[in-house]
């Protein structure tokens, strides 16, 4: 009998193990590479395989459209493929309004929020911006000659912009925002001074603002952020505060087991050593939630995204 139970679980074992070795996941990025999608997708390659939580994960990169493009592929291609995973976040739901996309987060199956990062308004070294009143200064004297580049269209940082300009009296609807689809397009443009100023999540800028290639002028967070040398919004007299957050999400049409098992793994994954090293390395925050209370908390944050961009006349 002792022989017949210590087989049993032995083969138990072996099928497990088997089970996790053999388990691939394809997660699309949709947006260009070098943004933070891109980025999230390739810190969760990491993790999963890093962990032994699948043996094979690929990613897949598909731009456009503040990832309305990719979205709207994804919710037809891969329905009902319990391996397909998709990240997306607060600028998705931006751009899901601002474009009027006919495929929406309710047509996937969105798993947990990963994390989150303050934005960042920069300019190259040789600016003659120095500080934040600089850029309030040349914003009030003419709007539209300060030109404002980032990521999506009616994502963060066209939203943070928006909140900016309306902070400080200036009609939000004359902010000359120019879209990139991905953060390396974004940072080129700001590195190359065909912008004023650039805006993104901190750590897309971090590493070329301690190269002092870039000078930050002011963050969107609560407090000052450790390694950025710049004073928040709130600092500078505008009551605004912004974060950008990242989720995951699966295909839709996935059986409620299927939903059960990708919940599982990612939260085996964001509990790991290696995504907390991550998260360190890249300085964003462990903004983890699931389930139910993330469901409820998506639908909020698209009531109040939807508010937001209808104010500074994004959305009718």
């Amino acid at each position: 009998m002792k022989t017949f139970l210590m087989a049993a679980l032995v083969a138990g074992l072996f099928v497990g193990t088997a089970n996790a070795q053999t388990k691939s996941y394809e997660i699309m990025a949709p947006a260009a590479p070098g943004g933070g999608w891109d980025q999230t997708a390739r810190a969760m390659q990491d993790a999963l395989q890093t962990e032994k939580i699948a043996s094979s994960v690929q990613v897949v990169n598909v731009p456009g459209a503040a990832g309305t493009i990719g979205l709207a592929q994804f919710a037809s291609d891969a329905a009902g493929k319990p391996d397909a995973l998709i990240v997306g976040g607060y600028v998705m739901v931006g751009g899901i309004l601002t474009n009027q996309s006919p495929t929406t987060l309710a047509d996937v199956t969105p798993i947990a929020r990963l994390t989150g990062e303050y934005e960042a308004l920069v300019v190259p070294a040789a600016s003659d911006i120095k500080t934040f009143a600089d850029l309030a200064a040349k914003l009030k004297a003419d709007p539209g000659a300060v030109t404002w580049g980032g990521g999506s269209a009616g994502g963060t940082d066209h939203i943070t912009a928006g909140l900016i300009a309306k902070g400080l009296g200036v009609d939000p609807t004359t902010v000359n925002y120019i879209a990139f689809s991905g953060g390396g397009e974004a940072l080129a443009a700001i590195l190359g001074g065909q912008l004023t100023v650039g805006i993104s999540s901190t750590g897309e800028f971090e590493a070329q603002i301690k190269a002092g290639a870039l000078r930050a002028l002011a963050v969107s967070a609560p407090a000052p952020i450790a390694g950025i040398d710049a004073p928040t919004l709130k600092d500078e007299g505008l009551n605004v505060e912004v974060q950008n957050w990242r989720m995951v999400a699966a295909a839709p049409g996935i059986t409620p087991e299927q939903k059960a098992t990708i919940s599982a793994d990612i939260e085996t994954m964001v509990k790991s050593a290696k995504w907390q090293e991550l998260l360190k390395t890249r300085g964003w925050s462990d903004t983890y939630l699931s389930g139910e209370a993330f469901d409820k908390q998506l639908q909020a944050d698209i009531e109040s995204t939807t508010v937001i961009l209808k104010d500074i006349g994004l959305v009718q």
